[in-house]
């Protein structure tokens, strides 16, 4: 069942103020000042001692629909981390795509990431897309020269410095041609320790990119069966993506002080390839692939199949520059209560760094009672 429009309303307001898009700081910058080139997908964790960490990849001007001819593309993932919390950040690990080669699958190309830590280490969850795997028969056609399928991975370690020694193990793959992309895997745990790995995935023509999930129950190392259909696509500006990037849960305090509430961050857009608009038209970024725009929803007692939408019928979240790209939002709730926003923004010149903005607890309590 919804929550009540005053709930919404609050909510909303809770989301925006994360995804600030005049607050926002640039934490880790691209590569270059360019269109094409950004870094993040990823998320921001907490360890034991405070330290902060935040995984992403970076990406230089690429174009996946003729292959790795046209540019590097995903070419680095990197881990930062920060002891002055979130003021500075140093590189802590990076992986080229060679060192994240599985077995004879060859990586072409690095996407999005996901740290968690363990009660006794760290894992690490990273998508790649990669030659020799191939499409399945009768669709071996739709795979263009020089491109692969993406599918998702996992690293464990101690520490999140000894990450670079840890061996590779697939995880998550599809070959089905309805969901066969499978990357940008983001993690939620729920409130009984289970842990929901959710992810994109695309159909193997690449119209749409979509919103699923595994579960690890608590206790175990093996996964569920995914369920690739629990946040279809929306029906106005997020027709052509949903593509989840963030279950955070909200603070029980205020209104929600009796309630089991997450929001649900999303990307989304209207189509796949940017298209020409009608001179008269009301003029608004409309999102494509690899320029996104940003939504929002939220779910109820850590059941997934029960996402609402807060943004039915417009984007929340919009860069004032650039191309209006404002994608993959992730949320962190550290020790002292706070709540960090991170996501990618385009700029002037079109480029996407990692940006941050922070909620103090009281701030948080202030829009929720």
């Amino acid at each position: 069942m919804a929550l009540s429009p005053q709930q919404e309303e609050r909510l909303t307001r809770l989301a925006m103020a994360l995804v600030n898009q005049d607050r926002a700081r640039i934490i880790i910058p691209a590569q270059q000042n360019s269109t094409g080139f950004w870094f993040g997908g990823g998320n921001m964790v907490e360890a034991a001692d405070g330290t902060l960490f935040v995984t992403g990849r970076y990406r230089n001007f690429g174009d996946s629909r003729t292959g790795l001819g046209a540019g590097e593309r995903g070419l680095e993932l990197a881990i930062f981390q920060s002891t002055d919390g979130g003021e500075s950040w140093q590189k802590a690990v990076s992986f080229s795509k060679p060192e994240l080669n599985v077995g004879d699958r060859e990586v072409l190309s690095i996407e999005g990431t996901a740290l968690h830590f363990l009660p006794d280490g760290v894992e690490l969850f990273v998508s790649t897309e990669k030659d020799g795997i191939g499409y399945p028969a009768g669709f071996e056609g739709y795979l263009k020269p020089g491109t692969g399928v993406w599918t998702i991975e996992r690293l464990v370690a101690p520490t999140v410095a000894e990450l670079k020694n840890s061996p590779i193990e697939t995880i998550i793959e599809c070959r089905d041609p309805r969901w066969l992309h499978i990357k940008d895997p983001f993690v939620f745990e729920q409130r009984n320790g289970d842990l929901d790995v959710l992810f994109c995935s695309h159909p193997f023509s690449w119209s749409s990119s979509n919103t699923g999930f595994v579960r690890r129950s608590v206790g175990q190392t093996g996964y569920s069966e995914a369920n690739y259909g629990f946040f279809p696509r929306g029906t106005t500006w997020d027709v052509a993506m949903t593509r989840g990037t963030c279950v955070v849960n909200v603070p029980q305090v205020g209104a929600f002080a009796d309630l089991d509430v997450s929001l649900v961050f999303y990307d989304g857009g209207e189509c796949l390839r940017n298209l020409d608009e009608h001179s008269t038209a009301v003029k608004r970024p409309r999102g494509y692939s690899c320029e996104e725009i940003g939504g929002a929803a939220y779910i109820q007692n850590g059941d997934l199949a029960s996402v609402e939408r807060l943004s039915k019928h417009a984007p929340l979240f919009i860069s004032p520059t650039g191309t209006g790209c404002s994608r993959y939002v992730d949320v962190l709730q550290t020790s002292d209560g706070r709540l960090i926003a991170t996501w990618q923004q385009s700029q002037e010149d079109c480029s996407q760094p990692l940006v941050m903005n922070s909620l103090t607890a009281a701030e948080v309590e202030e829009i929720l009672k």
